[in-house]
C-alpha cells in the first residue's frame, strides 16, 4: 500500500562486509574490488576505467559443481540428531560395537540423505538454468565497428547498450537517449520494486539532442557516478560534455537512470552502462530473506531430545543391571545402537514429506484460486495463529480509487453534484467573464462569477498537478499514431505512480477538462469546447514520502502567465498555504468519512521571480554533496503563502467479503490489528467500516504524547477502561515504546482490537517483534505493498496480497493469496488441518520406533541383559519403510470435520490455540501406549513360543505389523480411499515378502493355526482396550468436533 510512508528498499539489504563485499576470490582486494567508491564512466570507452568492475552475471546458485556435495552434507551434518545418526552408522565399521549387517544402519540414513540431495540439486538446476537464460539474453552495443550483438554477461560498464521495447535492462545504466518524439520513455519496475505502476525516465539533454545514436561515440563525454549502494530510490550524478564549447555539465538523478532487471514499457532506448555484476541495485537488495523455523518444529525437536535422554538412561540401567561387569563402556555404545530407534530417524522425513503436501493442497484448493506457498516448511504455523497484524490500503481495501469530493471552502460537491461542476467548467470556456445576464442583481452576478471561477481555477489546477501521462494505444478501429494525432478517447489509458492521480485526472476529464497529451515539456488539455490548452512544464517536483507533496510549474502557452501549482498531505500544506479557518476542520470531517484528502494550492509567478528561482535549482541541483538537502531549501523558498484552490477526497472501497473474514477470525480467536501509514481519521473509519472494530465496541483514541509524563497521564487513562478498541498514532506510539514498553504493549493485547496509523514500515516491524517478545504467541502479518515487506518478513507467518502496487509484498511473503478474503479458508480450514495432521504424523512415528524399541527392551532383559538384536537386516528396514511408511504417511489425508464446517464454525480453530494436538501430556499418552504394546506383543511372544527361537520373531514381528496396521485404523477420524489402498499394499507387501525372509522367519510355521491363533490373540489384547477406550471417551467426553459431525 502507498500510505504517505517511506517506501523501504525491495529486500532487506544483503551484508557487504567479509567474503560478500570482497567478491567471489580472496584477491578481489587486488583486483581493485574491494571497496565500493565513486567513478567515471567514459562513453563507449570501457578501456578508459579507473578500477576493475565486477562481470555483468547473475548467480543466484547457492553452491558450484565443487561445493555442492561437501555444502548439502555440511549442512545436514551441522544438526546433532543427523550427526547422531551418522555417527551411529559408521560406529557399525568397529568391530565390537557392530550389531549386525551394516545396511540395516546406513540404508535409512542413506535414504535420507539422497531425497535431500535430489531436492536441493532440483532447485540448483533450475536457479542455473533460470540464471543462464538471464546471462544469455543478446543485446545491441554500439561500438567503433557498427552495432554488435553482445551477451548479457559479456556487457562491461562503459558500453553504450540499445534496449528494445519489452526487453530487460541488462545493467544499471545512465538513460542517453530514446526513439520516442516526445523525448522520454516508461519503464515497468514491478520486478525491481514491486510496484505495477510505470515510471517515466528522462535522457540526458545533452546526448538526446544528438543528430543520431552513433555520434555518442564522437563526442568526449563522461558520466561522473557515485559509489554503488542499495538505494533503489535515488541516485547522485553528472554527465559532462568537454568538447562543447562552452563544455555541458548536466546533473543525474533517478530520473536519468535505467536500473537492471526493469523493462523498457515504451520506444528504444540508448544507455552506458556504469554499474555490473554485484554491484547492481538489484542484486544489491537481494538477501535470503529470514529462515523461519515453526514453533511446531521446535516442539518436535524438544519432544526428540526428551527421547534422547531416554535412549540414554535405558542403555545406562541395562549396564547397571549387569552391574557394571567387564567392559561396561562398550555395552553402553551397544545398547545406545540397540536402542536408537527410540529416536526416530524416520520422523524429518515424513514431516518434510508432509509439509510438501500440505502445501499442495493449499495451491490446489480451487476456493483459494492464485494461492502460492512459498515457505513450504511452516504451513503447520497457519493453525496457531494468534495475532494477525494487517495493512489497510490494499489489503483490507482494494487501492482503487474513487473521487467523492471536491471542497472549496464554502461549497462543497459531492457525488450527486458534480453535474453542477461540469456546468460551472463548461460556463468558463463558453461565457465571457464580463458578461453577465442583465436580469440578476449586480451582487448574485458577482457571485455567480466568483464560484465559476473559483470551480474552475480548482479543476484546472487538478487537472494540471500530477505525474499523469496519457498513453493510446490501438482499438482494432484505429492504429496507434492516428490516435494520438487525434487524441481519441477511446484509446486513451492514464499512466502514472499513484491511483489516487489517475482517479483525479480521470475526474477532470468528466467535468469536461481532459489531460490529452503530456511529454517531457509540455501539456495538452482540451476544454469543453474542443479547445486544445497547450502549457509548458518549466519544472515538475516529484511526490516523495518524506515531502508528502508534488508541485509542478507550467507556463500556459496562450497567455504566458507561469503558475507554480502544488497538492499535499494537509499536514504539510497546513504550513504552506495562505491563513484560512476551514481546512483543518473540513480535512478531518473529510477524513471521518473514510476519505484520502488532498490540498490542492497555487502560486502566480512573474518572469523575473522564476527565473531567479531557476538560476538556484540549477545550481543545488549540480552539486554531487548534500544535494537534496540544497534542492529541498530552494524549493521551499517557493512554498510560501500560497493560495489554497480546494480539498479533495478519493474512496478506497473495503475489498470484497473484507467484513465476513475479520467476523471469522475475531470468532476464532485471533485479535486483529490494523497498522496503516494513513491518518487517523480514516483508518478509524475503515476500521468500523470493515468491523474491525463493532458498533457496540468503545474506542479510545490515545492522544498525541511527546514526553513520558503525557504518555504516562494518557495510559493510565487508558488502564481505567475495558474491552474498548485502541487507536493511536505512530508518533505517540513511539513515545509509549520508548519510556512504558512493557505496561504499553500489556494494555494494548488485552485490546480486542487496536489500530495504528501514520506507521513508518520500521514501526510496523517493530510492533510485530513486541507481540512476539511479550505473549509468546504465533503472529501473522498481511500487506500488499513494498512498506510491507518488513512486516511480513518479522512476522510467525507472513501473508502477500498481489495488488495494485504488484508483487513485492507477495515475493517476500511466505504465503501469497489474491484477495484477503481468502485468509479465512487459509487459516480456517488448511491451518487447521496442516497443524492438526503433522502431530497426528509425528506423534505416530514416535509410537511406531517406541514400540519396537520397548520389544528390544523387554527381550534383552529376559535374555539377561544381552545387548543382541531381536531383529536383524531386512526386518528391521522394512518395518519402518514398506511395511507401515504408507498408512502412517497416509495420516496427511486425515481431516476431523469437513472444510465448510470447519469455516463455520471457526472457534473449532480456537482450541489449536492452546496447542492441545501436540503437547508433553498426548506424548506422555502416545509412550504409555506403545510401552503397553511392546510389552504385550513381546511377553506375548515369548509366552507362546513352542520350541525355536526364530518362531519368536515370527509371531512377535507379525503382530507388531498388524498392530502397527490397527493403530493407524483406530487414529483416521476420515477415510479416504489412499488411506485403505496404503493398509492393503503395505499387509500385501508383508505377506509376500515372506518368502523371502527364511533367514529369519521360518516360512512353514506361518502357514499352520498355531502361528495364526497365537498372532491373533496377541494383537487383540494389544489393540482391543485402546478401540474399549477410544469408544467410551467419544461416548461420555466426546471432543468439540464429533459434536458437530454427528
Amino acid at each position: 500500500m502507498t500510505d504517505n510512508i517511506p517506501l523501504q528498499p525491495v529486500r532487506r539489504p544483503k551484508r557487504h562486509d567479509g567474503k560478500h563485499r570482497n567478491g567471489c576470490c580472496p584477491w578481489s582486494r587486488c583486483c581493485g574490488m574491494g571497496d565500493f567508491r565513486p567513478r567515471t564512466v567514459w562513453l563507449g570507452h570501457p578501456e578508459k576505467r579507473e578500477q576493475r568492475y565486477p562481470r555483468n552475471v547473475i548467480n543466484n546458485q547457492k553452491y558450484n559443481f565443487f561445493t555442492f556435495l561437501p555444502g548439502v552434507l555440511f549442512n545436514q551434518f551441522k544438526y546433532f540428531f543427523n550427526l547422531y545418526f551418522l555417527l551411529l552408522a559408521c560406529s557399525q565399521f568397529v568391530k565390537e560395537l557392530r550389531l549386525g549387517a551394516l545396511y540395516t544402519y546406513w540404508v535409512p540414513l542413506g535414504l535420507v540423505l539422497i531425497i535431500t540431495i535430489m531436492r536441493e540439486a532440483v532447485e540448483e538446476i533450475r536457479c542455473y538454468l533460470r540464471d543462464k537464460e538471464v546471462n544469455s539474453q543478446i543485446y545491441s552495443k554500439l561500438s567503433t565497428r557498427g552495432t554488435v550483438k553482445v551477451k548479457s554477461s559479456g556487457i562491461q560498464v562503459g558500453d553504450l547498450i540499445i534496449v528494445e521495447k519489452n526487453q530487460r535492462v541488462p545493467a544499471d545504466m545512465i538513460f542517453l537517449r530514446t526513439s520516442e518524439r516526445n523525448g522520454s520513455c516508461f519503464l515497468r519496475t514491478d520486478q525491481l520494486d514491486g510496484e505495477t505502476d510505470w515510471k517515466l525516465r528522462l535522457p540526458v539533454a545533452c546526448t538526446q539532442r544528438l543528430p543520431t545514436a552513433a555520434d555518442l561515440l564522437q563526442i568526449r563525454s563522461y558520466v561522473y557516478a557515485e559509489e554503488p549502494n542499495i538505494d533503489i530510490h535515488n541516485f547522485i550524478g553528472t554527465f559532462t560534455r568537454e568538447d562543447g564549447d562552452p563544455p555541458v555539465n548536466e546533473s543525474l538523478s533517478i530520473e536519468n537512470t535505467l536500473w537492471a532487471s526493469t523493462v523498457v514499457a515504451s520506444g528504444t532506448v540508448v544507455g552506458v552502462v556504469i554499474y555490473t555484476g554485484k554491484e547492481l541495485r538489484s542484486v544489491m537488495n537481494t538477501s535470503n530473506p529470514r529462515h523461519k523455523v515453526g514453533l511446531f518444529d521446535l516442539e518436535v525437536n524438544c519432544l526428540t531430545k526428551i527421547l534422547f535422554g531416554a535412549l540414554v538412561v535405558v542403555s545406562l540401567v541395562m549396564v547397571a543391571l549387569q552391574h557394571f561387569a567387564g567392559r561396561w563402556y562398550l555395552q553402553i555404545f551397544r545398547f545406545l545402537l540397540l536402542f536408537s530407534h527410540i529416536v526416530p530417524i524416520s520422523l524429518r522425513v515424513n514431516l518434510d514429506m508432509g509439509k510438501m503436501v500440505f502445501s499442495w493442497m493449499i495451491k490446489k484448493d480451487s476456493k483459494i484460486p492464485g494461492t502460492v506457498v512459498r515457505a513450504s516448511t511452516i504451513p503447520e504455523q497457519l493453525g496457531r495463529i494468534s495475532y494477525l497484524l494487517t495493512d489497510k490500503t490494499g489489503t483490507l481495501t482494494q487501492n482503487e480509487m474513487v473521487f467523492r469530493r471536491l471542497h472549496l471552502g464554502t461549497v462543497a460537491y459531492g457525488m450527486d453534484s458534480m453535474d453542477e461542476v461540469q456546468s460551472h467548467v463548461f460556463s468558463a470556456y463558453t461565457q465571457p467573464t464580463h458578461d453577465a445576464p442583465a436580469s440578476r442583481a449586480p451582487a448574485a452576478t458577482k457571485v455567480r462569477k466568483s464560484i465559476i471561477s473559483r470551480v474552475h481555477e480548482a479543476v484546472k489546477a487538478i487537472a494540471l498537478v500530477h505525474n499523469v501521462t496519457p498513453v493510446y494505444e490501438s482499438n482494432g478501429v484505429t492504429d496507434q499514431a492516428e490516435a494520438e494525432q487525434h487524441y481519441e478517447d477511446t484509446c486513451r489509458v492514464y499512466q502514472a505512480s499513484s491511483p489516487d492521480e489517475v482517479s483525479l485526472v480521470q475526474w477532470t476529464e468528466s467535468v469536461g477538462l481532459t489531460l490529452v497529451g503530456r511529454d517531457q515539456s509540455s501539456m495538452q488539455l482540451r476544454t469543453p469546447t474542443g479547445q486544445i490548452l497547450n502549457f509548458t512544464i518549466l519544472q515538475i517536483f516529484p511526490f516523495t514520502y518524506e515531502s508528502k507533496r508534488m508541485g509542478i510549474i507550467v507556463r500556459d502557452e496562450s497567455t504566458g502567465e507561469i503558475t507554480f501549482y502544488m497538492k499535499g498531505a494537509d499536514v504539510v500544506m497546513a504550513g504552506i498555504v495562505q491563513y484560512n479557518d476551514w481546512l483543518e476542520e473540513e480535512c478531518g470531517n473529510m477524513a471521518r468519512e473514510g476519505l484520502r484528502v488532498l490540498v490542492v494550492s497555487k502560486k502566480s509567478l512573474t518572469e523575473e521571480q522564476y527565473q531567479d528561482f531557476e538560476a538556484r535549482y540549477v545550481q543545488a541541483k549540480l552539486s554531487v554533496h548534500d544535494r537534496s538537502l540544497k534542492v529541498a531549501t530552494v524549493i521551499e523558498s517557493l512554498e510560501m503563502e500560497m493560495e489554497l484552490l480546494c480539498l479533495t477526497g478519493v474512496e478506497d472501497q473495503l475489498q470484497t467479503d473484507v467484513r465476513p473474514t475479520l467476523e471469522i477470525l475475531r470468532n476464532a480467536g485471533i485479535k486483529v490489528w490494523m497498522l496503516t501509514g494513513d491518518k487517523l481519521e480514516t483508518a478509524t473509519c475503515t476500521a468500523k467500516n470493515a468491523h474491525l472494530i463493532t458498533r457496540n465496541q468503545d474506542i479510545h483514541i490515545f492522544r498525541p504524547v511527546t514526553t513520558r509524563g503525557e504518555a504516562h497521564l494518557e495510559l493510565n487513562a487508558f488502564r481505567r477502561k475495558h474491552d474498548c478498541a485502541l487507536v493511536i498514532s505512530g508518533d505517540s506510539l513511539e513515545v509509549c515504546l520508548k519510556y512504558y514498553e512493557y505496561e504499553f504493549m500489556e494494555l494494548a493485547c488485552q485490546c480486542p482490537a487496536v489500530v495504528c496509523c501514520r506507521c513508518t514500515p520500521t514501526q510496523k516491524a517493530q510492533i510485530v517483534r513486541l507481540l512476539q517478545e511479550r505473549t509468546g504467541k504465533l503472529t501473522c502479518a498481511v500487506g500488499d505493498g513494498g512498506n510491507d515487506v518488513s512486516m511480513i518478513q518479522e512476522a510467525d507467518c507472513g501473508v502477500g496480497v498481489e495488488g495494485k502496487e504488484g508483487k513485492q509484498a507477495s515475493l517476500a511473503a511466505d504465503f501469497s493469496v489474491t484477495q484477503f478474503k481468502h485468509l479465512g479458508r487459509l487459516l480456517m480450514v488448511h491451518g487447521r488441518n496442516s497443524y492438526k495432521r503433522s502431530a497426528a504424523l509425528s506423534q505416530f512415528v514416535i509410537h511406531r520406533s517406541l514400540c519396537i524399541s520397548t520389544m528390544q527392551a523387554v527381550f534383552s532383559s529376559v535374555f539377561y541383559f544381552a545387548s543382541v538384536p531381536l531383529y536383524q537386516g531386512f526386518l528391521i528396514i522394512g518395518y519402518s519403510t514398506i511395511y507401515t511408511m504408507f498408512p502412517v504417511f497416509s495420516l496427511v489425508l486425515d481431516k476431523d470435520v469437513k472444510s465448510e464446517v470447519a469455516m463455520l464454525y471457526p472457534e473449532l480453530y480456537k482450541d489449536l490455540l492452546k496447542g492441545r494436538p501436540l503437547s508433553f501430556k498426548t506424548f506422555l499418552i502416545w509412550v504409555l501406549i506403545s510401552i503397553y504394546q511392546g510389552s504385550i506383543i513381546m511377553y506375548g511372544a515369548l509366552l507362546l513360543f513352542e520350541s525355536e527361537f526364530v518362531h519368536i520373531v515370527a509371531i512377535s514381528f507379525t503382530s507388531l505389523i498388524l498392530t502397527e496396521l490397527l493403530m493407524v485404523a483406530l487414529t483416521i477420524q476420515t477415510w479416504h480411499w489412499l488411506m485403505i489402498v496404503g493398509e492393503l499394499l503395505s499387509l500385501a507387501c508383508y505377506v509376500a515378502s515372506l518368502v523371502f525372509l527364511h533367514e529369519f522367519i521360518d516360512v512353514y510355521f506361518i502357514a499352520t493355526v498355531s502361528f495364526l491363533w497365537k498372532v491373533t490373540a496377541i494383537t487383540l489384547v494389544s489393540c482391543l482396550p485402546l478401540y474399549i477406550l477410544k469408544y467410551l471417551r467419544r461416548r461420555f467426553s466426546p471432543p468439540n468436533y464429533s459434536k458437530l459431525t454427528s
